[in-house]
């Protein structure tokens, strides 16, 4: 077996490689300058940490939040990894211990934040220590008019020509123009070895939904995952308070986070979410970036995103175990208002604020969407897909209407009353509703006064929300938000390009939510059982619940039952320091009370070599007393059985070089032990 694929085994408990990581290792193990454009939940890490582990030296991540290094830390030492991370949240026992390990060269994986690159006794001990490989996570924010620019990510070119070593960057947000930038600022200008891989998160259900009660559609979608962990996104600070508090006046545990909260408060709500189960966060986008925790069941938004690329990196933080998660995004034409004046009114350049308006074009595009949402999704990517049959609209396909006519009619409206008024004011005019307002302009009066009786103000306000979302008309932050006609409706006013558009099903009063479950009926006792286990362990050694075992493999174990430690040893996520540690703890609520194994037969768990050792003992037991059972008393050590097992020697002058054997014991045992190892082989 090649020795990453057993490391892949045996530290991070994965049989194979996800698609896409396997050529990204090679490269980075090789120490080839690499660039991975890689989906979030998609295996990034798992890219430079077995990297690291097969080269030389230390590799030093370069990762944004404290809180996403000392997670991974958490996750590497509890694999049984010698990882250490340098930052202001450390205490001093905790920077000491990471500098003792580095100056007796234990340590493999250094994990520091940007801002350290600006003090030049960091630059000295970088090159103190041997650095062998130059990692960087979240590679995106070396853009500068990027959502998540750090400055002092523009001083890791230089760190990489200091230490001239290789550097892999790795990013899940990163469009053709993001993508030249770092080759520029990482790499000099030079392209690196670049992969590409899919933007596809089939395990993630997409669902957009027209804002209607948008409390009342954010508390029912959570009733139905109650007890899963869930990330609540508002526009507001004063709305995720709001929000949090129905949650738990609806029997949630929730919690709000925005940036205006204390330091500390932030930083317990950030630990909470990572420690407790069934936790949901309602936040700003300011939670976000470094939040690693893999067994996030749903995301919802409610407000729209500020753009797509924004959109897919917070959908992204849901089932990064890969188990199933769900996704809804509640969207109005109030929103689409607010994305747009915060475009027209910030700092960039024309030409910025003309890419940030297609940005969000394209997340209108995908929330007003006529067929498969991922199909859409990927395309903007750049990539091909067939219908995904994972989203709302897979599930019920919209019921479209040519709506050609009636934009033709609002558009009308908007021009012959000087593009100075509001949807309000538009859809009054078009169902010949008589207002004040109406009488003192004369715009009862208009050929389009009345034009619109046929619908009534709900669908008219749908028709305007979806000409926003086609980019048919703007509102005009001069104007105070009065829609204003962009070019791309011009066709559309003189009959050159029909128009369809969704017919918007509004339910009404509250519907009894579908409680979704992440196994059958029949295992989810167990699988609750095994949460609460998890969460105890987790809570005795205070780290993340997912640092003991992932929301993924614990719904293996409940499905697959397995009763044994090699059984166990199977399950995606249980590798060799897992097994060991809590291999037994599991096995016992599986199936009850279980024997315990002898620590030396459990390092073979799940090996070929496990199999051999039973057999070689098994025999042993009954030539402990020689052939007859009349014999002196004799046997080998359980290290003596490992060895043989693990070794398979063919003669018995082999048999002799073990340890632990001796003339007597292969007289006694050789003959037999031989036969099986000739019969397994």
């Amino acid at each position: 077996m090649p020795r990453d694929l057993d490391l892949l085994k045996s530290v991070f408990g994965f049989d194979a490689f996800r698609p896409g990581q396997e050529e990204i290792v090679e490269a980075v193990t090789a120490g080839e300058n690499t660039l991975a454009i890689m989906p979030t939940g998609g295996g990034k890490s798992l890219c430079f940490q077995l990297p690291a582990l097969l080269r030389d030296g230390v590799t030093v991540v370069i990762s944004p939040l404290i809180a996403l290094m000392r997670d991974q830390v958490r996750a590497l030492k509890a694999a049984g990894v010698e990882a250490g991370a340098l930052t202001s949240g450390n205490t001093e026992e905790e920077t000491d211990e990471v500098f003792a390990a580095l100056n007796e060269g234990r340590l493999k994986l250094l994990y520091i934040a940007p801002e350290r690159l600006a003090s030049g006794g960091a630059m000295n001990m970088l090159r103190r220590i041997g650095v062998g490989l130059i990692a960087v996570d979240e590679a995106h924010c070396v853009s500068q008019w990027g959502h998540d620019f750090r400055p002092d990510y523009l001083r890791i070119g230089e760190l990489r020509r200091a230490l001239d070593v290789p550097l892999a960057a790795f990013t899940a947000t990163a469009d053709e123009e993001t993508r030249a930038e770092i080759v520029q600022k990482l790499f000099d200008g030079e392209a690196p070895r670049a992969f590409l891989r899919g933007f596809d998160r089939p395990n993630i259900h997409l669902a957009f939904a027209a804002k209607d009660g948008p409390r009342q559609q954010i508390l029912r979608f959570a009733a139905a995952r109650k007890g899963q962990s869930g990330i609540v996104y508002c526009a507001t600070r004063s709305k995720t308070e709001n929000l949090a508090q129905a949650l738990r006046e609806a029997g949630h545990q929730a919690v709000n986070y925005h940036a205006g909260m204390e330091p500390d408060d932030r930083r317990n709500v950030e630990r909470q979410f990572q420690q407790q189960d069934g936790l949901i966060v309602v936040a700003t986008v300011a939670f976000g970036m470094g939040i690693d925790k893999p067994d996030i069941r749903w995301v919802a938004h409610a407000d729209l995103p500020k753009s797509i690329e924004a959109y897919y990196q917070e959908i992204g933080r849901a089932g990064r175990d890969g188990a199933p998660a769900e996704t809804l995004t509640l969207f109005g034409a109030e929103d689409i208002r607010l994305r747009r004046s915060q475009i027209d009114e910030g700092l960039a350049p024309p030409e910025r604020r003309a890419a940030d308006h297609g940005r969000l074009n394209a997340l209108l595009g995908l929330a007003e969407a006529h067929g498969c949402r991922r199909v859409q999704l990927l395309g903007y990517f750049g990539e091909v897909a067939e219908p995904c049959g994972n989203c709302d609209l897979c599930d019920t396909p919209p019921d479209l209407f040519d709506g050609t006519v009636d934009v033709m009619k609002a558009l009308s409206a908007a021009l012959r009353t000087g593009e100075s008024f509001g949807s309000g004011h538009l859809i009054d005019i078009l169902r010949g509703t008589v207002t004040d307002r109406i009488r003192e302009r004369g715009h009862d009066d208009l050929p389009t006064f009345g034009v619109g009786r046929d619908h009534d103000k709900r669908l008219w306000q749908a028709i305007f929300r979806q000409m926003m979302g086609l980019d048919l008309v703007r509102p005009d932050p001069e104007r105070h938000g009065a829609l204003r006609i962009t070019e791309k409706a011009h066709p559309v006013l003189r009959g050159e390009e029909p128009v369809q558009l969704r017919r918007d099903t509004l339910k009404k009063g509250p519907r009894r939510p579908e409680v979704k479950r992440l196994v059958s009926d029949e295992d989810e006792p167990l699988l609750s059982a095994l949460k609460a286990k998890r969460r105890a362990l987790a809570e005795a050694a205070r780290v993340p619940a997912y640092v003991i075992f992932t929301d993924r493999t614990l719904i293996e174990m409940a499905e697959t039952r397995p009763q044994t430690l090699d059984d166990m040893a199977q399950v995606s996520g249980v590798g060799a320091k897992k097994l060991e540690s809590f291999g037994q703890t599991f096995l016992e609520v599986i199936a009850g009370d279980v024997p315990e194994m002898h620590p030396t037969r459990r390092r073979l768990a799940g090996r070929s070599a496990g199999g051999l050792y039973d057999r070689l003992e098994e025999a042993q037991a009954d030539l402990i007393r020689g052939p007859e059972g009349t014999g002196k008393y004799m046997s080998c050590t359980n290290t003596t059985l490992r060895h043989i097992a693990e070794r398979r020697p063919g003669s018995l002058k082999d048999l002799a070089r073990i340890q632990g054997m001796n003339e007597a014991k292969a007289d006694r045992f050789g003959a037999a032990f031989l036969a099986i190892i000739q019969e397994e082989d």
